[in-house]
């Protein structure tokens, strides 16, 4: 009698298959009726797994390595059909030649009988590749479904954060907790002009998570910012299922949904307008880490690049400044060579500054603020207080129950009460928002103002002073030629 091995896959497309109680029984009897005896730990099952790429099965690579053994466990694995050990004609001829030339095992069709020798042979390469050419097929066909489904507005992948899908066939639903998340984010881009890596970092602060219940990243943001779905509409093809490489954007299908917006068209458009104005050179760091004040507002007056910074160190006394270089003409790609220190561009932008709240003469453009509904930032962060008495009472009743040691439970409750301090000090940091009846012109002189102290105090640090100027300045330009700065202010206001 042999030993034998079963190996019973069930694909992500169920015509015409068993099931896998099914093939496991039809399989054994078989086997029972051939002499071969199957060890319960020889029965190998991929459920739900396409058999066009082996390495995407993890029970058939483990079936495999233990042929491999010397000796091998077993001499025979039986199938249902031989389109159950492989979709791909190339990965089926190498892998049964492996088991039957290199570990001495054979691959039985229980369905499909093969004769020995050549001709044999001949027929068994035929069964491969009819079933390879019915699986691309059926991708195809599949494929083209799935397409004319996107076409008509349907959803058809997995909802991101912000949505959850109740009934099968259904367009997702609103989650309204995680909506909340999703009208932070594109509020703090659009209107707050944060990165990425700050509204990451705030979200973290808060303690929410992501659809998958893991810390915000800058990626995370950046493919929130990005999704069409939170305005009402879909977007499907958008990656290779095998690779996740973004396809060429012609190959995008974008429609109007059947599901409800979280936010405004207007929102999202304002939002991808950012995106692509925004100058994102490879290994760019986010605001919170520049290490000048300046960084990322300093344009070049010829080909209106973003200048980078370089830093220098003085020969007289080893002391460091920075320098603004254009990084088109670094690449080569802007002829003209725009530059200037740190030494000189400081003392210019506060001389500057100086001069509109000397004169009150001053030019500045509107940018509209995009409503979105109010998210309320205090009671996010009365729930977190409010979990935080949750788990002191789960730490005193696991102390009381013996669970915990008296160690662990003054640990645990020292780490409860410095998050709780933490976010006392974030409630007590939010600041209400008072009408204010003055003129445009003061309001813009006003906030000047409050920027100018702030470059001037020690106390505040490179990030806050970068997101005050950029709260109301869009950009910088020092012409070199003329040795002139041009400051081009901006005022939000609400449409």
């Amino acid at each position: 009698m042999k030993i034998g091995a079963l190996y019973i896959r069930v694909s992500t497309h169920m015509q015409e298959e068993l099931s896998p109680e099914s093939q496991k029984k039809l399989l054994l009897s078989y086997a029972k009726s051939h002499d071969i005896f199957v060890p319960e730990e020889f029965i190998f099952m991929d459920l739900g797994i396409s058999g066009r790429k082996a390495d995407k099965r993890p029970d058939f690579q483990r079936m495999i390595s233990m042929a491999k053994s010397k000796p091998s466990p077993f001499q025979v694995i039986v199938v249902w059909k031989f389109s159950r050990f492989a979709r791909n004609q190339e990965e089926s001829i190498v892998y049964k030649s492996l088991l039957r030339k290199q570990c001495g095992v054979d691959v039985i069709s229980k369905s499909e009988s093969i004769m020995d020798g050549p001709f044999g042979s001949l027929i068994e390469r035929i069964i491969e590749w009819n079933d390879e050419f019915y699986s691309t097929n059926l991708s195809e066909e599949v494929f083209r479904g799935m397409k004319e489904k996107a076409s008509r507005g349907g959803y058809q992948s997995r909802p991101p954060l912000g949505y959850k899908i109740k009934v099968n066939g259904e367009p997702p639903v609103i989650v309204e907790e995680e909506a909340k998340i999703i009208r932070i984010i594109f509020n703090k881009y659009v209107n707050e002009h944060c990165s990425f890596f700050d509204i990451a970092r705030y979200l973290n602060s808060l303690g929410l998570k992501t659809s998958r219940n893991k810390p915000f990243e800058t990626r995370s943001i950046e493919y929130i910012v990005q999704n069409p779905t939170y305005c009402g509409m879909i977007r499907w093809n958008r990656t290779e299922n095998e690779t996740n490489r973004i396809k060429s954007k012609d190959e995008w299908i974008i429609e109007e949904g059947k599901h409800e917006a979280i936010i405004s068209k207007d929102m999202f458009e304002a939002a991808q307008e950012r995106y692509q104005s925004t100058y994102k050179p490879r290994g760019t760091r986010p605001s919170s880490t520049y290490r000048h004040w300046l960084s990322g507002l300093l344009k070049c007056p010829s080909c209106g690049r973003t200048m980078i910074v370089k830093n220098m160190r003085k020969k007289s006394d080893g002391s460091n400044y920075s320098h603004f270089v254009c990084y088109g003409y670094c690449k080569g790609k802007c002829l003209a060579k725009t530059s200037i220190s740190s030494l000189k561009l400081e003392p210019a932008v506060l001389s500057s500054l100086e001069e509109v709240l000397r004169t009150e003469n001053i030019c500045f453009e509107y940018k509209e603020v995009i409503i979105v509904e109010e998210v309320d930032e205090k009671a996010l962060l009365d729930e977190q207080l409010a979990r935080l008495k949750s788990m002191e009472q789960r730490m005193k009743d696991a102390y009381r129950a013996g669970v915990d040691t008296l160690e662990e439970y003054k640990e645990n409750k020292k780490f409860v009460e410095n998050e709780r301090a933490s976010i006392l000090e974030k409630i007590n940091n939010i600041i209400p928002e008072v009408a204010d009846d003055a003129s445009d012109k003061k309001l813009m002189l006003s906030k000047i103002k409050n920027v100018y102290e702030a470059l001037q105090s020690d106390s505040c640090s490179n990030q806050q002073k970068n997101e005050m100027l950029r709260s109301i300045i869009e950009k910088i330009v020092y012409n070199r030629e003329n040795d002139t700065l041009d400051v081009y202010y901006y005022l939000s206001k609400t449409a």
